[in-house]
Protein backbone atom coordinates (compact mmCIF):
# COMPACT_ATOMS: atom_id res chain seq x y z
CA UNK A 1 0.00 0.00 0.00
CA UNK A 2 1.50 3.45 -0.82
CA UNK A 3 -0.86 6.57 0.16
CA UNK A 4 1.44 9.07 0.00
CA UNK A 5 0.47 11.77 -2.37
CA UNK A 6 -3.25 12.51 -1.34
CA UNK A 7 -4.98 15.58 -3.38
CA UNK A 8 -6.15 18.23 -1.17
CA UNK A 9 -9.98 18.13 -2.76
CA UNK A 10 -11.69 16.13 -0.14
CA UNK A 11 -10.86 14.72 3.61
CA UNK A 12 -7.93 12.51 4.35
CA UNK A 13 -9.15 9.02 5.27
CA UNK A 14 -7.75 8.63 9.41
CA UNK A 15 -7.01 4.80 11.54
CA UNK A 16 -6.88 5.54 15.18
CA UNK A 17 -4.56 3.53 17.76
CA UNK A 18 -6.29 3.84 21.16
CA UNK A 19 -9.44 6.21 22.11
CA UNK A 20 -11.10 2.99 23.86
CA UNK A 21 -13.52 3.14 26.48
CA UNK A 22 -12.86 6.11 28.85
CA UNK A 23 -9.39 6.76 27.06
CA UNK A 24 -8.63 10.90 27.00
CA UNK A 25 -6.72 11.77 24.50
CA UNK A 26 -7.91 9.59 21.84
CA UNK A 27 -11.30 11.61 22.43
CA UNK A 28 -9.24 13.99 21.61
CA UNK A 29 -7.21 13.07 18.32
CA UNK A 30 -10.92 12.40 16.87
CA UNK A 31 -12.51 15.78 17.47
CA UNK A 32 -9.34 17.93 16.55
CA UNK A 33 -9.19 15.87 13.57
CA UNK A 34 -12.96 16.33 12.32
CA UNK A 35 -13.41 20.04 13.75
CA UNK A 36 -11.86 21.49 10.61
CA UNK A 37 -13.14 18.92 8.30
CA UNK A 38 -9.57 17.76 6.86
CA UNK A 39 -10.22 14.27 8.26
CA UNK A 40 -12.63 11.32 8.16
CA UNK A 41 -11.87 9.09 11.04
CA UNK A 42 -12.90 5.16 8.82
CA UNK A 43 -11.03 2.87 11.11
CA UNK A 44 -9.32 2.06 14.02
CA UNK A 45 -8.03 -0.10 16.66
CA UNK A 46 -9.43 1.42 19.76
CA UNK A 47 -8.49 -1.39 22.25
CA UNK A 48 -6.64 -4.90 21.97
CA UNK A 49 -9.98 -6.77 23.00
CA UNK A 50 -12.49 -7.22 20.10
CA UNK A 51 -15.43 -6.31 21.85
CA UNK A 52 -14.22 -3.14 23.09
CA UNK A 53 -12.44 -1.85 20.18
CA UNK A 54 -16.00 -2.74 17.82
CA UNK A 55 -18.02 -0.92 20.90
CA UNK A 56 -16.07 2.08 20.51
CA UNK A 57 -16.33 1.89 16.66
CA UNK A 58 -20.24 2.06 17.07
CA UNK A 59 -19.37 5.09 19.62
CA UNK A 60 -16.96 6.83 16.87
CA UNK A 61 -19.71 6.05 13.80
CA UNK A 62 -17.09 3.73 12.58
CA UNK A 63 -17.86 0.62 10.72
CA UNK A 64 -17.81 -2.30 13.11
CA UNK A 65 -15.88 -4.55 10.38
CA UNK A 66 -12.99 -1.46 10.30
CA UNK A 67 -12.37 -2.27 14.14
CA UNK A 68 -9.09 -4.15 14.95
CA UNK A 69 -7.20 -5.25 17.90
CA UNK A 70 -3.32 -4.48 16.38
CA UNK A 71 -1.42 -2.65 13.82
CA UNK A 72 -1.05 -5.67 11.71
CA UNK A 73 -4.85 -6.86 11.81
CA UNK A 74 -5.52 -2.57 10.23
CA UNK A 75 -2.97 -3.15 7.67
CA UNK A 76 -3.99 -6.20 6.66
CA UNK A 77 -8.07 -5.10 6.29
CA UNK A 78 -7.47 -1.63 4.70
CA UNK A 79 -4.65 -3.12 2.09
CA UNK A 80 -6.40 -3.20 -0.69
CA UNK A 81 -9.47 -1.23 -0.20
CA UNK A 82 -10.75 1.29 -2.13
CA UNK A 83 -11.73 3.47 0.52
CA UNK A 84 -8.20 2.10 2.82
CA UNK A 85 -6.75 4.41 5.21
CA UNK A 86 -4.17 6.64 4.13
CA UNK A 87 -3.22 7.83 7.40
CA UNK A 88 -2.70 6.72 11.41
CA UNK A 89 -2.91 8.95 14.63
CA UNK A 90 -1.34 7.28 17.16
CA UNK A 91 -2.93 8.12 21.36
CA UNK A 92 -1.82 5.06 22.93
CA UNK A 93 0.85 4.51 25.70
CA UNK A 94 4.82 5.15 24.84
CA UNK A 95 5.90 1.72 24.59
CA UNK A 96 3.91 0.92 21.46
CA UNK A 97 4.41 4.08 19.88
CA UNK A 98 7.45 2.56 17.46
CA UNK A 99 5.81 -0.16 16.44
CA UNK A 100 2.64 1.29 15.07
CA UNK A 101 4.75 4.21 13.75
CA UNK A 102 7.23 1.77 12.01
CA UNK A 103 4.52 -0.62 10.65
CA UNK A 104 2.25 2.51 9.34
CA UNK A 105 4.99 3.94 8.15
CA UNK A 106 6.41 0.97 5.91
CA UNK A 107 2.75 0.15 5.16
CA UNK A 108 3.48 4.06 3.24
CA UNK A 109 0.45 5.42 5.64
CA UNK A 110 1.15 8.79 7.43
CA UNK A 111 1.51 9.02 10.97
CA UNK A 112 0.65 11.58 13.59
CA UNK A 113 1.38 10.67 16.83
CA UNK A 114 1.71 12.07 20.55
CA UNK A 115 4.63 12.77 22.03
CA UNK A 116 6.84 11.71 23.29
CA UNK A 117 7.48 10.24 19.90
CA UNK A 118 9.10 6.73 21.86
CA UNK A 119 9.87 5.45 24.69
CA UNK A 120 13.65 5.22 24.16
CA UNK A 121 16.15 7.24 22.75
CA UNK A 122 17.23 4.08 20.41
CA UNK A 123 13.57 4.08 19.03
CA UNK A 124 13.08 7.58 18.26
CA UNK A 125 16.88 7.04 16.28
CA UNK A 126 15.72 3.96 14.40
CA UNK A 127 12.59 5.60 13.83
CA UNK A 128 14.19 8.96 12.54
CA UNK A 129 15.90 6.33 9.82
CA UNK A 130 12.24 4.98 8.88
CA UNK A 131 11.02 8.33 8.21
CA UNK A 132 13.88 9.15 5.91
CA UNK A 133 13.19 5.84 3.94
CA UNK A 134 9.73 6.93 2.88
CA UNK A 135 7.43 9.79 1.30
CA UNK A 136 5.13 9.47 4.48
CA UNK A 137 4.42 12.98 6.59
CA UNK A 138 5.37 12.35 10.66
CA UNK A 139 4.32 14.82 12.82
CA UNK A 140 3.84 15.11 16.68
CA UNK A 141 0.91 16.08 18.33
CA UNK A 142 2.91 19.15 21.18
CA UNK A 143 -0.73 20.15 21.71
CA UNK A 144 0.29 23.94 23.44
CA UNK A 145 2.09 25.14 19.65
CA UNK A 146 -1.54 25.08 18.21
CA UNK A 147 -2.46 27.95 20.37
CA UNK A 148 -2.41 31.38 17.86
CA UNK A 149 -0.98 33.11 20.78
CA UNK A 150 1.84 30.65 20.85
CA UNK A 151 2.36 31.42 16.98
CA UNK A 152 2.12 35.06 17.62
CA UNK A 153 4.94 34.61 20.43
CA UNK A 154 6.97 32.79 17.57
CA UNK A 155 6.54 35.21 15.07
CA UNK A 156 6.98 38.52 17.60
CA UNK A 157 10.57 37.07 18.90
CA UNK A 158 11.39 35.83 15.60
CA UNK A 159 10.77 39.83 13.71
CA UNK A 160 13.29 41.34 16.98
CA UNK A 161 10.29 42.43 18.92
CA UNK A 162 11.69 41.64 22.23
CA UNK A 163 15.28 42.48 21.05
CA UNK A 164 18.28 39.62 22.28
CA UNK A 165 16.51 36.87 24.63
CA UNK A 166 18.06 37.47 27.62
CA UNK A 167 16.30 34.63 29.57
CA UNK A 168 13.61 31.65 29.23
CA UNK A 169 11.78 30.28 32.17
CA UNK A 170 9.22 28.10 31.30
CA UNK A 171 7.23 25.52 34.07
CA UNK A 172 4.28 23.15 34.19
CA UNK A 173 2.49 22.01 37.23
CA UNK A 174 0.19 19.71 37.59
CA UNK A 175 -0.95 17.58 41.36
CA UNK A 176 -3.04 14.48 39.79
CA UNK A 177 0.04 12.31 40.79
CA UNK A 178 0.49 13.74 44.63
CA UNK A 179 -0.65 10.70 45.40
CA UNK A 180 -0.03 7.14 44.91
CA UNK A 181 -3.40 7.30 42.53
CA UNK A 182 -1.36 4.68 39.82
CA UNK A 183 -2.93 1.74 41.77
CA UNK A 184 -6.35 2.98 40.72
CA UNK A 185 -6.69 4.90 37.25
CA UNK A 186 -5.28 4.00 34.59
CA UNK A 187 -3.63 7.13 33.11
CA UNK A 188 -1.88 6.70 35.94
CA UNK A 189 -0.61 3.40 36.25
CA UNK A 190 0.98 2.89 32.63
CA UNK A 191 3.16 6.78 33.46
CA UNK A 192 4.43 5.91 36.44
CA UNK A 193 5.93 1.91 34.93
CA UNK A 194 9.26 2.18 33.02
CA UNK A 195 7.94 -0.78 31.04
CA UNK A 196 5.24 1.34 30.01
CA UNK A 197 6.63 4.95 29.90
CA UNK A 198 9.86 4.64 29.34
CA UNK A 199 13.14 6.32 30.07
CA UNK A 200 11.38 9.16 31.96
CA UNK A 201 8.34 10.02 34.06
CA UNK A 202 6.83 13.58 34.54
CA UNK A 203 10.38 15.05 32.28
CA UNK A 204 8.63 12.36 29.24
CA UNK A 205 5.56 13.44 29.99
CA UNK A 206 5.23 16.87 30.56
CA UNK A 207 8.51 17.80 30.48
CA UNK A 208 8.86 17.57 26.99
CA UNK A 209 6.08 20.10 26.22
CA UNK A 210 7.85 22.67 28.02
CA UNK A 211 11.40 22.21 26.34
CA UNK A 212 9.26 22.05 23.21
CA UNK A 213 7.50 24.81 24.50
CA UNK A 214 10.58 27.07 25.03
CA UNK A 215 12.67 26.23 22.05
CA UNK A 216 9.94 26.73 19.53
CA UNK A 217 9.17 29.95 20.47
CA UNK A 218 12.60 31.65 21.46
CA UNK A 219 14.10 30.01 18.07
CA UNK A 220 16.95 29.20 20.56
CA UNK A 221 18.32 25.36 21.47
CA UNK A 222 19.33 24.35 24.45
CA UNK A 223 22.77 23.20 24.72
CA UNK A 224 23.54 22.10 27.72
CA UNK A 225 21.65 21.54 30.91
CA UNK A 226 21.57 20.35 34.54
CA UNK A 227 18.33 18.65 36.00
CA UNK A 228 17.30 17.48 39.19
CA UNK A 229 14.66 15.07 38.88
CA UNK A 230 12.84 13.46 41.86
CA UNK A 231 10.20 10.60 42.70
CA UNK A 232 8.68 12.16 45.72
CA UNK A 233 5.83 9.93 46.08
CA UNK A 234 6.93 6.80 48.50
CA UNK A 235 8.02 3.66 45.90
CA UNK A 236 7.60 5.29 42.61
CA UNK A 237 10.25 4.60 40.49
CA UNK A 238 9.95 7.17 37.78
CA UNK A 239 10.50 11.13 38.57
CA UNK A 240 7.46 12.71 39.10
CA UNK A 241 8.85 16.10 39.74
CA UNK A 242 11.51 18.04 37.83
CA UNK A 243 13.54 21.27 37.88
CA UNK A 244 16.33 21.85 35.36
CA UNK A 245 18.44 24.80 34.81
CA UNK A 246 19.19 25.38 30.81
CA UNK A 247 21.67 27.20 28.53
CA UNK A 248 20.42 27.61 25.03
CA UNK A 249 22.29 29.20 22.07
CA UNK A 250 23.91 32.12 22.95
CA UNK A 251 24.74 31.48 26.54
CA UNK A 252 21.04 32.50 27.00
CA UNK A 253 20.13 31.00 30.45
CA UNK A 254 16.78 29.55 31.49
CA UNK A 255 15.03 27.37 33.91
CA UNK A 256 12.51 24.55 33.29
CA UNK A 257 10.19 23.43 36.21
CA UNK A 258 7.72 20.08 35.41
CA UNK A 259 5.61 18.73 38.16
CA UNK A 260 3.11 16.10 38.91
CA UNK A 261 3.33 16.38 42.28
CA UNK A 262 2.24 20.16 42.87
CA UNK A 263 -1.07 19.78 45.38
CA UNK A 264 -3.82 21.81 43.93
CA UNK A 265 -2.19 22.62 40.82
CA UNK A 266 -4.73 21.68 37.25
CA UNK A 267 -2.36 22.13 34.20
CA UNK A 268 -0.68 25.23 34.53
CA UNK A 269 1.90 25.69 31.47
CA UNK A 270 3.39 29.14 31.23
CA UNK A 271 6.28 30.66 29.45
CA UNK A 272 8.25 33.49 30.17
CA UNK A 273 10.83 35.33 27.61
CA UNK A 274 12.61 38.40 28.23
CA UNK A 275 14.47 40.16 25.91
CA UNK A 276 16.44 43.55 25.96
CA UNK A 277 13.71 45.54 24.75
CA UNK A 278 10.82 43.77 25.62
CA UNK A 279 9.26 40.19 27.92
CA UNK A 280 6.17 38.25 26.73
CA UNK A 281 4.29 35.37 28.86
CA UNK A 282 1.70 33.46 28.17
CA UNK A 283 -0.13 31.07 30.15
CA UNK A 284 -2.49 27.73 29.63
CA UNK A 285 -4.96 28.86 32.25
CA UNK A 286 -5.54 32.01 29.60
CA UNK A 287 -4.49 30.65 26.32
CA UNK A 288 -6.41 33.40 23.91
CA UNK A 289 -3.72 36.33 25.78
CA UNK A 290 -0.01 36.98 24.98
CA UNK A 291 1.14 39.87 27.40
CA UNK A 292 4.21 42.34 26.46
CA UNK A 293 5.94 43.71 29.42
CA UNK A 294 7.86 47.07 28.42
CA UNK A 295 11.11 48.20 30.49
CA UNK A 296 8.47 51.41 31.86
CA UNK A 297 6.48 48.78 33.83
CA UNK A 298 3.70 48.68 31.31
CA UNK A 299 2.46 45.71 30.26
CA UNK A 300 0.29 45.52 27.00
CA UNK A 301 -2.11 42.20 26.73
CA UNK A 302 -2.73 41.22 22.84
CA UNK A 303 -5.87 39.21 22.65
CA UNK A 304 -6.65 36.40 19.73
CA UNK A 305 -8.67 37.10 17.00
CA UNK A 306 -8.07 40.86 17.18
CA UNK A 307 -6.96 43.21 14.97
CA UNK A 308 -3.47 43.58 17.02
CA UNK A 309 -2.10 40.03 16.03
CA UNK A 310 -0.09 38.84 12.96
CA UNK A 311 -0.84 36.45 10.35
CA UNK A 312 1.16 33.59 11.64
CA UNK A 313 -1.43 34.09 15.18
CA UNK A 314 -4.45 34.54 13.11
CA UNK A 315 -4.00 31.65 10.58
CA UNK A 316 -4.70 29.32 13.81
CA UNK A 317 -8.11 31.93 14.93
CA UNK A 318 -10.60 30.43 13.90
CA UNK A 319 -13.14 33.04 16.13
CA UNK A 320 -13.28 36.73 16.75
CA UNK A 321 -11.87 38.48 19.71
CA UNK A 322 -13.43 37.68 22.32
CA UNK A 323 -15.08 34.47 21.47
CA UNK A 324 -12.61 31.88 23.82
CA UNK A 325 -10.77 28.67 21.78
CA UNK A 326 -9.52 25.83 24.03
CA UNK A 327 -7.09 22.79 24.18
CA UNK A 328 -9.73 20.90 21.61
CA UNK A 329 -8.87 23.98 18.90
CA UNK A 330 -5.47 24.37 19.38
CA UNK A 331 -5.00 20.21 18.90
CA UNK A 332 -7.08 21.12 15.54
CA UNK A 333 -4.67 23.37 14.21
CA UNK A 334 -1.90 20.70 14.11
CA UNK A 335 -3.93 18.52 12.38
CA UNK A 336 -4.58 20.64 10.22
CA UNK A 337 -1.14 21.71 9.89
CA UNK A 338 -0.49 17.41 9.16
CA UNK A 339 -3.32 17.70 6.44
CA UNK A 340 -0.89 20.23 4.57
CA UNK A 341 1.78 18.53 5.13
CA UNK A 342 0.47 15.21 3.48
CA UNK A 343 -0.85 16.93 0.62
CA UNK A 344 2.16 19.03 -0.57
CA UNK A 345 3.59 21.63 2.09
CA UNK A 346 6.50 19.19 3.63
CA UNK A 347 8.21 22.11 4.61
CA UNK A 348 5.61 22.73 7.59
CA UNK A 349 7.54 19.40 9.31
CA UNK A 350 10.38 20.56 12.12
CA UNK A 351 8.94 24.10 11.22
CA UNK A 352 5.25 25.41 12.20
CA UNK A 353 4.56 21.61 12.65
CA UNK A 354 6.40 19.57 15.09
CA UNK A 355 8.05 16.38 13.24
CA UNK A 356 10.61 13.46 13.42
CA UNK A 357 13.53 15.89 14.35
CA UNK A 358 11.53 17.60 16.93
CA UNK A 359 10.68 14.38 18.80
CA UNK A 360 14.22 13.00 18.16
CA UNK A 361 15.42 16.17 19.92
CA UNK A 362 12.80 15.91 22.98
CA UNK A 363 13.67 12.28 23.10
CA UNK A 364 17.54 13.41 23.37
CA UNK A 365 16.52 16.01 25.85
CA UNK A 366 14.57 13.50 28.21
CA UNK A 367 17.72 11.32 28.15
CA UNK A 368 20.04 14.15 28.81
CA UNK A 369 18.24 15.20 31.98
CA UNK A 370 17.89 11.54 33.60
CA UNK A 371 21.61 11.45 32.60
CA UNK A 372 22.29 14.68 34.31
CA UNK A 373 19.94 13.94 37.29
CA UNK A 374 21.76 10.78 38.31
CA UNK A 375 25.53 12.01 37.60
CA UNK A 376 24.65 15.31 39.24
CA UNK A 377 26.32 17.29 36.34
CA UNK A 378 26.06 19.53 33.53
CA UNK A 379 25.30 18.01 30.51
CA UNK A 380 25.93 18.42 27.18
CA UNK A 381 22.77 17.98 24.55
CA UNK A 382 23.72 15.54 21.72
CA UNK A 383 22.99 17.48 17.52
CA UNK A 384 22.05 20.91 19.83
CA UNK A 385 21.37 22.52 17.00
CA UNK A 386 18.20 22.08 14.96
Amino acid sequence: MSVCMIAPNRPIRLALFGGGPGAFIGAVHRRAALLDLRFQLVAGAFSRDASRSAAQARAFMVDEARAYTSVEALIAGEIGREDGVEAVAIATPNDSHFAIAEAALKAGLHVISDKPMTSTLAQATALEQIVAQTDCAYALTYTYIGYPMIREARASVASGLLGRVRKIVVTYPQGWLSDSVEHTLPGAAWRTDPSRAGIGGCIGDIGVHAFQLAEYISGLCVERLCADLSSVVQDRVLDDDCNILLRFAGDVPGVLMASQISLGERNGLSIAIYGEQRALSWSHERPGELRFLHPDNRMETVFAGSAAIGPDGMAASRLPAGHPEGFIEAFASIYSDFADAIQGQRGLLDGRLPGIETGLRSMRFVAAAVASSQNRSWIEMENSQQ
